[in-house]
């Protein structure tokens, strides 16, 4: 008898895009807006793969690891496809359970190839005049010696701090470093400004919506979270990750109004969707677009 393959899935309403996560073939019908398998014949190799099989007009190398299980799992990450099987499953029986769940396989295999062709394209070069997105619109960085007496060594000019209204134009960030530094040097100067930038808003934003929704944050913190725009605990501590501060104000507050509904209803329900809308009427649209758009990659 064929042992069915694994069909588990694990689902975060704010996994970010920034990196790849696992994932295993959901039992029900994908979303209809999830990404269709390329109908152009393309190949995917695990960089371990020992075994192929040609999924429709696509071929597959995949890592195969026999484990001590009773079924079939399956795995895609950034290095590929990976399957777990019983030792005592011969490759033909894993091969046909592979072919059986071949359109999820292939869409998702297309789905991570993007992905990592996405985030090739936002990873940042620190140096003089790199631009990085701040509150939505893009933020030069000028190396300015002069800047090395401000708090933390850099200095914004332009478009009032970027506070006022989430409305920010025109932006440079003097980093107070000689054109000699490192981008490590600059990395590092900037980031901690961005962090800190983060925490102010951020902290502001709560308030305005605990306010509103009648809830008390006992505690606040930043996180650099590799997959989580944000999380709530039942004793009120929030915690948002402060990549969103590349983000426009209206995202940014939607995640803060979504964290904050939950010290309401610590669940997805209607009625948590509902307390969402009670503030931020068109969080449908922003939460798309928080999917759709990706952070710098910035380390």
């Amino acid at each position: 008898m064929q042992p069915a393959a694994t069909v588990t899935a694990q689902l975060s309403l704010f996994d970010m895009d920034m990196h790849p996560v696992q994932s295993s073939p959901p039992a029900y019908p994908g979303p209809k807006t999830a990404s269709p398998a390329p109908e152009t014949p393309l190949s995917y190799h695990h960089p371990r793969a020992h075994h192929e099989v040609r999924l429709g007009e696509h071929l597959v190398g995949y890592e195969l690891r026999r484990a001590k299980r009773r079924s079939i799992g399956f795995t895609i990450d950034d290095e590929g496809l990976r399957v777990s099987a019983p030792k005592w499953v011969p490759l033909g029986d894993i091969n046909q359970a592979l072919q059986s769940k071949h359109a999820w396989i292939l869409r998702k295999l297309h789905e991570q190839r993007e992905r990592a062709r996405r985030l090739q394209s936002a990873r940042v070069e620190w140096r003089d005049g790199v631009s990085i997105p701040y509150l939505g619109e893009a933020m030069v960085v000028v190396l300015d010696p002069r800047a090395a007496c401000a708090p933390g060594a850099a200095r914004l000019s332009g478009g009032d701090d970027g506070h006022q209204a989430g409305l920010v134009s025109g932006l440079t960030l003097h980093v107070g470093l000689p054109q000699t530094a490192t981008p490590e040097q600059v990395r590092d100067i900037v980031q901690s400004w961005l962090q800190r930038q983060a925490r102010q808003l951020f902290l502001q934003r709560c308030q305005h919506f605990a306010a509103q929704l009648g809830v008390r944050m006992s505690k606040l913190s930043l996180s650099s979270a590799q997959t989580r725009w944000g999380s709530a605990s039942a004793d009120g501590s929030i915690r948002l990750n402060w990549r969103l501060i590349h983000f426009a104000q209206a995202t940014i507050d939607y995640v803060v109004a979504h964290e904050l509904a939950h010290l309401r209803e610590m669940n997805h329900s209607p009625r948590f969707w509902d307390v969402v809308r009670s503030v931020v009427p068109d969080y449908q649209q922003l939460r798309g677009s928080l999917r759709r758009e990706h952070a710098p990659i910035l380390d």
